[in-house]
C-alpha cells in the first residue's frame, strides 16, 4: 500500500478508484464521436474506391473519383478537429480554445492526446489549406499521397479519444 491508501481502508479504496474510472468514462463518453465515425468511414470507403478503380476507369471518371476522396478528405479533417476541439473541452477541461484547427493541434500535442510519433498532423492541416483554394493536379496529387496516412492516423485517433475500436465502422 502507498501512503494515501494506508490511511484509508483498502475496500473503500478499491471503491473510489472503481468510481474514478466509472466517471472519467462518462466523462470520456460526452463527446460525441457519431460524425467523426461517419466521415471516416466514408473517406475509406471512397478511398479504396480510388484505389480499386485506377486501372480499369476512363481518364474523367478517375478524376471524378480522384476529386470525392479529397473532399471526403476535407469533410473529414473538418469534423476531426472539431470533434477534438469538444474533446479538448469536455473531456481535459480547457475552458478557452481556439477556433481554428492548428492551434487545436497544437493543444492536442502539448496535453498528448496525439501519439508523439506522428508529426503528421501538420502537414494535413496544410494540405487541407491547399485543397480549399485550387483543385490543380499537383494540389491534388499531394493530397492523394497523403490520405492514406491520414487515414491511418485518425483511426489511431479515432480509438484514443473514444475508447472505441476501429473494426471498420
Amino acid at each position: 500500500m502507498n501512503q494515501e491508501q494506508s490511511s484509508v481502508p483498502e475496500e473503500l479504496f478499491i471503491e473510489v478508484v472503481e468510481l474514478e474510472r466509472q466517471f472519467d468514462a462518462k466523462v470520456a463518453s460526452m463527446v460525441d464521436y457519431s460524425r467523426f465515425r461517419l466521415s471516416l468511414k466514408r473517406l475509406i470507403e471512397q478511398y479504396e474506391n480510388y484505389r480499386s478503380s485506377q486501372p480499369s476507369t476512363s481518364q474523367l471518371t478517375q478524376e471524378a473519383i480522384a476529386e470525392s476522396v479529397i473532399h471526403r478528405f476535407e469533410v473529414c479533417y473538418d469534423t476531426l478537429w472539431k470533434t477534438l476541439k469538444r474533446y479538448l473541452r469536455e473531456s481535459l477541461g480547457i475552458p478557452e480554445l481556439p477556433n481554428s484547427p492548428k492551434p487545436i493541434f497544437r493543444l492536442c500535442y502539448e496535453n498528448e492526446v496525439f501519439d508523439r510519433t506522428s508529426n503528421n498532423w501538420m502537414d494535413y492541416a496544410q494540405v487541407r489549406i491547399n485543397t480549399s483554394h485550387d483543385y490543380s493536379l499537383e494540389k491534388a496529387t499531394s493530397a492523394l499521397k497523403l490520405i492514406e496516412g491520414f487515414i491511418e492516423d485518425s483511426i489511431i485517433l479515432f480509438e484514443s479519444i473514444s475508447g472505441e475500436t476501429w473494426k471498420n465502422q
